[in-house]
């Protein structure tokens, strides 16, 4: 099992910064790739972006890239996501999660995803 907490959401002005940080721990040794995905009020879970923290390599969706970077910090067993330039298409439950399997590749599919924290909620307010 691995266990995810996310962490760092809040309100912010449209146009701020704002890092969310996602702490694993369990069995990390057996998992490559790491993930995040937002959940607005009433919609289906969609990715954000993803990391396999072996390698570095990243999978960022669309809409974000440009504005949001998926890092590790791989001492402190952590996940970042880094949102800049916060926009009204951005509030929504932020979670992270893991992949189950050392040789399982980038997804942006939900349903790849095993392992989930409870969430930290962003929102976007003028």
């Amino acid at each position: 099992q691995v266990h995810l907490v996310e962490s760092g959401g809040g309100t912010v002005q449209p146009g701020a910064s704002l890092r969310l940080s996602c702490a694993v721990s369990g069995r990390t040794t057996t998992t490559s790739v790491w993930g995040w995905f937002r959940q607005a009020p009433g919609k289906e879970r969609t990715f954000v972006g993803a990391i396999n923290w072996r390698t570095d390599d990243t999978l960022i969706a669309d809409s974000v890239k440009g504005r949001f970077i998926v890092s590790t910090d791989d001492a402190k067993h952590t996940m970042y996501l880094q949102m800049n330039n916060l926009e009204p298409g951005d509030p929504a439950v932020y979670h992270c999660g893991a992949r189950p399997n050392l040789r399982d590749p980038l997804s942006s599919q939900v349903e790849e995803y095993t392992d989930w924290g409870q969430g930290t909620p962003v929102t976007v307010s003028s």
